[in-house]
């Protein structure tokens, strides 16, 4: 049996150590599925993808892999295999979206691929020459999430990638995501279930800074995952 193409093992992190946010979290992800992240606000969703971005040191864990092997989630090797798209982002805000995209597939040392029709599914003709700082949050995002499914990591973390997006490029978002399984794994937070529902393979509930819950496939329904939600809610 293959390896997972990541493994965590009772990680726990923090602002303050004497209050954690994350505790305990396990979790694996396969090769080529969409694993999407769900709960309640204040869960820890965003500093679970921080860590895993390599951005957030305050953390310990027993054990993250990387196919297998064990890793350092700040090194240069896994760094070419990730990308992340965060909620909010406003770095390179001088830069357009077209010197981003090629700093970017240089850094990769790869070649971007499918640009135009991931320009045109977002809407974003009118804006790839504007510098990143010009756009609104809406399309601040697409240009994050257009590097991303251009770029094809091995691993794809998505923070709230609907936040922002227009109906059209939300439903454009969800068939990208869905079908990225072909170049890699996904792992994206959510608090719109149907973010979830349409898109993921397997469905992991946080609660407490720890998963509580999984749902597979078969499993996955939004009336079963609110229940989970709420459950968490009234506890």
């Amino acid at each position: 049996m293959d390896a997972p193409l990541l493994t965590v093992k009772n990680l726990r992190a923090w602002y303050r150590e004497e209050k954690m946010v994350l505790s305990d979290l396990s979790l694996e992800l396969a090769e080529h599925e969409v694993a999407g992240l769900i709960g309640l606000n204040g869960a820890g969703k965003t500093t679970f993808l921080q860590v895993l971005s390599g951005l957030h040191p305050a953390f310990h864990s027993e054990g993250i892999c990387f196919c297998g092997s064990p890793v350092d989630l700040g090194s240069r090797d896994l760094k070419r295999c990730r990308y992340t798209v965060f909620a909010e982002d406003g770095s390179f805000s001088y830069f357009t979206f077209r010197e981003y995209l090629s700093y970017v597939c240089a850094a990769y040392g790869r070649e971007a691929s499918d640009v135009p029709e991931l320009v045109r599914g977002f809407h974003f003709e009118g804006y790839t020459d504007s510098l990143l700082k010009e756009l609104s949050t809406g399309n601040r995002k697409k240009a994050f999430l257009i590097t991303a499914f251009a770029l094809r990591p091995r691993l794809l973390l998505l923070d709230e990638p609907v936040n922002g997006l227009d109906l059209q490029s939300t439903e454009y978002l969800y068939r990208q995501i869905a079908g990225y399984k072909e170049h890699g794994t996904v792992l994206f937070s959510s608090h719109i279930l149907e973010s979830i529902t349409l898109t993921s393979d397997r469905v992991f509930v946080l609660e407490d800074g720890r998963i509580r819950r999984t749902f597979e496939q078969g499993q996955i329904d939004a009336g079963k995952i609110r229940e989970a939600l709420h459950d968490e809610d009234d506890g």
